[in-house]
């Protein structure tokens, strides 16, 4: 009989306009998104490397299964998204790890995101072409 078994943990990770809502059980290191592997919704290893950076920072990449349903935003900003739940989640697993994962920036909410469009100019900040005569 296994010892304490784990309920799955529910977080979300916000970064500009993507959601991430993850669902962490004890399992073997299968990360799944929106029902594709790791590998086939991020081909960039960097992407990977960002997704997984809080377990590798704790050192367990291979202790948690994590289901994954992305939304909104593009593929960096939902990589980010997916960084912030992934450290949320392994917050509620085990508050002491909340320290190490502050101190490499993986508890903060990035809060910048894109400035709107204001009327009487073709962008946020660009001015139409100023004409003395």
């Amino acid at each position: 009989m296994p010892a304490a078994i784990m309920e799955t943990i529910n977080t979300v990770g916000r970064r500009k306009a993507a959601i991430a809502r993850v669902i962490l059980k004890e399992g073997n290191g299968n990360i799944t998104i929106n029902h594709r592997t790791l590998a086939e919704y991020f081909p960039s290893e960097i992407l990977q490397y960002i997704v997984k950076q809080p377990l590798l920072t704790l050192g367990c990449p291979e202790k948690y299964d994590i289901q994954v349903n992305l939304d909104g935003g593009g593929y960096k900003g939902q990589a980010e998204a997916l960084r912030l739940a992934i450290a949320r989640a392994l917050v509620k697993v085990n508050p002491e790890d909340k320290p190490a994962l502050r101190a490499e920036g993986f508890m903060t909410r990035d809060p910048r995101a894109v400035e709107r469009k204001k009327p009487g100019q073709p962008k946020a900040r660009k001015r139409f072409q100023f004409s003395k005569r």
